[in-house]
């Protein structure tokens, strides 16, 4: 759901081809490569190529999140219809000179916010590393409660849900 949104603090915006040197150093950063993984982009021909990808994409929706004061990209919520999961999920990054000044909550929260008043969807997930305390933080204070751990592939990834299922299941969440 791509839709514009204003922050006390931030702007929020579709992601567009013009956020190529942003999604590169984001795509770089330490916590990105971390709990998010190598996206292989060196440069912003690939970025660039990268965003093209989820914009044509109509299930992936990448929006960027600028400090309105700097008109300075520092993160993005992204909002997945992933094939492989019953629920679309939420997710978020930012980068690390930016981090523990709440932005990434006040851009996540009204997100969120929006895509519930659509009333277009019958709950929404998240899905993180089980050791990404910082991110489960974050979705523990959006509202989002733990629903149990999965193997996906050959990792564990912790899913969080906005709506209490009655069964932590895979066949439920996914």
């Amino acid at each position: 759901m791509y839709i514009n949104l204003e922050t006390k603090r931030l702007r929020i915006r579709p992601i567009k081809l013009a956020d190529a040197g942003f999604i590169l150093t984001l795509t770089n950063s330490k916590g990105w490569l971390k709990y998010i993984g190598d996206r292989n982009i060196s440069n912003t021909i690939l970025a660039k190529k990268y965003i093209q990808k989820i914009l044509d994409n109509p299930n992936y929706f990448y929006s960027v999140f600028e400090l309105k004061e700097l008109q300075k990209a520092i993160g993005i919520v992204t909002f997945l219809h992933r094939t492989d999961e019953k629920f679309p999920d939420i997710g978020f990054a930012l980068l690390p000179e930016f981090e523990k000044k709440g932005y990434t909550l006040e851009a996540s929260r009204e997100y969120l916010k929006k895509v519930k008043q659509s009333n277009q969807y019958g709950n929404i997930i998240a899905i993180t590393l089980p050791h990404n305390q910082r991110s489960i933080g974050l979705l523990e204070k959006l509202g989002l409660k733990y629903q149990g751990d999965h193997k996906k592939g050959n990792e564990t990834l912790s899913y969080y849900s906005v709506k209490k299922l009655k069964e932590a299941s895979r066949e439920q969440m996914g």
